[in-house]
């Protein structure tokens, strides 16, 4: 009797277990199907944020297509081409961590979205698998212009400051609808690290790798790696 107890008892917890996971992945279906139209509220990156909120969504078409081409040269030149994942950066990414040095990462911009619109900052397995299933679900649902718009609206661009809109705002003065190259380049150059990289004034080596990335706006644009999000 305490064996059939105890097997209806394990029973029950793996149907629990299964029952659980299924309802995790159809809320989360759910989740990614209603930000297909509606513009991502908030985040966890946001409420998180101790020197506040200031954000101002934009559909993408009020967004300078410079901007579109520079976050591409600077972050994911495969945007187009991939299905989420860059997997020779992953790899590199990788090798160059087991020879020790500072971490460095291989996501792609769809990863960054992922991770921006329904996750958390930090490392761990865990919450990197959490946002490869996201990054599968926003490249089947949404598709690439819409992953696009939602980065360029969620991204962290400065000190409390959200979106590309907010930091044009802030750093420029005026729309992210007319942002010229430089611009572009400087707020794709401090997006890995909004709080301490300098947009207004970059200087040394943040000068010069905003230099190359406007460089690479006009590649981006010549070789057509933005076509998809135009389609």
């Amino acid at each position: 009797m305490a064996i059939a107890r105890s097997r209806g008892t394990l029973a029950r917890f793996f149907l629990f277990l299964i029952k659980t996971a299924v309802a995790l992945v159809l809320l989360s279906v759910l989740w990614v199907f209603a930000y297909t139209l509606l513009p991502v509220p908030v985040t966890a990156t946001m409420l998180m944020d101790e020197k506040g909120i200031t954000k101002d969504w934009e559909p993408l078409e009020n967004i300078d297509r410079n901007m579109v081409r520079a976050v591409i040269a600077a972050e994911d030149g495969k945007f187009c081409s991939h299905d989420g994942f860059d997997r020779e950066a992953i790899e590199n990414a990788m090798k160059r961590n087991a020879e020790g040095g500072r971490i460095r990462g291989g996501s792609t911009i769809s990863q960054q979205t992922a991770k921006n619109a329904f996750l958390w900052q930090g490392g761990g397995y865990f919450r990197k698998g959490l946002e490869a299933w996201f990054t599968l679900l926003i490249e089947k649902v949404w598709g690439k212009r819409r992953i696009m718009e939602v980065y360029l609206n969620v991204a962290e661009t400065g000190i409390g400051t959200y979106g590309v809109e907010a930091g044009a705002q802030r750093y420029f003065n005026h729309s992210a609808s007319s942002l010229s190259t430089t611009e572009a380049a400087r707020m794709a150059a401090a997006l890995p690290l909004p709080k301490k990289r300098s947009v207004k004034n970059p200087g040394g080596w943040l000068a010069r790798h905003g230099n190359t990335i406007r460089s690479r706006i006009g590649v981006v644009g010549r070789d057509g790696l933005d076509a998809c999000v135009y389609e």
